[in-house]
């Protein structure tokens, strides 16, 4: 009798246990969905010039839609726990529109109006893509190297935007705030030191952990309180909140190139989450088919939520290699929690105010892990003269169309300058041409022989 009641205090403290590990996963998977999320909204108010109130309706649409795309991937799409978040090339996208057709007034609402239907026009390219088999089709096309060049590249046009977020720096402030970069740096270090020098639960929560900290320092010595507020304690995100989707023929083109793009951006994605969940870049065609179907349908979703459309974030994977947390349910439940929290406008309020030079390190933090897979992704299968060749190529030319400023081809047509000035889509482009090209060429000469 006193052994059952020993086994079952001893169970009872072991499911204690493990569900505390559930609620510190849920809530850190929810932290790295928030980090992900919380800038964007910010960036592009700005870019259009909105008020604090209509940035803080953004930011509560942009939270529904990434919990809602998450839990959709998650449960119908891939499958796999990746964050999906705004879509670097649809940040660019809105800078362009809102460069070309305007920014404020009604010229703004205009830009604005044919964005939304830009992503649904895109959502709706790739759910054919995903029903039609045509994504699965272009797994062959990214191998090792391409997939190698697209991480690297993605590491470095975004390493900018953290370090520029760790210094506090934006359009209205271009001094760097030391104070703030010197806590952001405490942030970083101790999200490397919990995951590199620490093992078990410290290990597991490093990213929590390391934005706690840096929290707490802000609170401490810097004036860290949100600036966006709201009297509303609960509130239904709004569709079409920017009026009626506008169509134009000229979002033709932009939608059916962005569609095409972000199939890339899939794969690596995939790529490198397999890689890290099972030790090798390991999916499938369906997984793949899947993944794009559900990527219009959340495109689809941004557009009608008035938001910047989703992509799935090839940085969680470093994220999962950080943290070792691979397991999906608590991905899951962080998703559905994110959903619930953009009801109550309060809450997103108070979670806004992580300060950006933390957020901002945490994710830096996680890119660490993830340029490691980039060079571990380049050096898969050797260093020859034709694989060397295409690396310096597509990562000189990518790297270096970064620091050229997009106002320099404002004379090009919207699509094209829309193309050259994104240093990260030009060299992973070069990379699949270049692959493709050397290697036929390579065969047609053993044939003729």
């Amino acid at each position: 009798m006193v052994d059952h009641r020993k086994s079952f205090i001893i169970q009872l403290m072991n499911n204690k246990i493990e569900s505390s590990d559930v609620m510190f996963s849920i809530i850190q998977w929810f932290i790295f969905l928030l980090a992900n999320a919380v800038a964007i909204p910010i960036v592009i108010g700005s870019i259009f010039q909105m008020d604090t109130m209509a940035i803080m309706l953004l930011m509560q649409r942009t939270f529904f839609v990434i919990g809602i795309a998450c839990f959709l991937q998650g449960w119908l799409g891939h499958k796999l726990p990746i964050v999906d978040g705004p879509a670097g090339l649809w940040v660019s996208t809105f800078a362009v529109f809102a460069a070309s057709v305007g920014s404020t007034g009604a010229a703004g609402l205009e830009a604005l109006r044919m964005l939304e239907m830009g992503m649904i026009l895109t959502g709706v390219l790739l759910i054919l893509f995903g029903v039609f088999k045509i994504s699965g089709k272009v797994i062959s096309y990214f191998t090792p190297l391409v997939t190698g060049v697209f991480l690297t590249l993605l590491t470095f046009q975004l390493s900018g935007t953290f370090l520029q977020g760790m210094f506090g720096l934006s359009d209205q402030v271009t001094t760097a705030q030391l104070d703030g970069f010197l806590i952001a740096m405490v942030t970083f270090i101790a999200v490397l030191v919990f995951s590199n020098f620490f093992n078990g639960w410290v290990k597991s929560y490093a990213v929590l952990l390391g934005i706690g900290l840096g929290w707490i320092l802000f609170v401490m010595f810097k004036d860290s309180t949100t600036k966006l507020t709201t009297q509303n304690w609960l509130s239904m995100p709004e569709w079409f909140a920017w009026g009626t989707p506008q169509f134009d023929w000229s979002i033709v083109p932009v939608a059916v190139l962005t569609g095409l793009i972000l199939l890339s951006n899939i794969v690596a994605s995939l790529s490198a989450a397999t890689e890290v969940i099972e030790g090798k870049s390991n999916f499938s065609v369906s997984q793949m088919n899947r993944g794009s179907f559900m990527l219009g349908v959340n495109h689809g979703i941004s557009g009608i939520f008035s938001s910047v459309a989703v992509v799935p974030l090839a940085s969680s994977a470093g994220f999962i290699q950080l943290t070792g947390e691979k397991r999906k349910s608590p991905f899951m439940w962080a998703s559905m929690l994110l959903i619930l929290v953009a009801f109550f406008p309060p809450i997103i309020s108070f979670l806004a105010g992580i300060p950006s030079p933390v957020a901002n390190a945490a994710l830096l933090a996680t890119f660490v892990q993830l340029m490691g897979l980039g060079l571990r992704n380049l050096f898969a299968d050797g260093l020859d003269h034709r694989r060397l060749t295409i690396i310096t190529i597509s990562l000189l030319l990518g790297s270096g169309l970064m620091f050229i400023p997009s106002e320099a081809f404002a004379e090009l047509p919207g699509t094209v300058r829309q193309v050259i000035s994104n240093g990260m889509l030009v060299g992973t482009v070069l990379a699949v041409f270049l692959e493709q090209i050397w290697k036929n060429e390579d065969r047609n000469k053993q044939a003729s022989t």
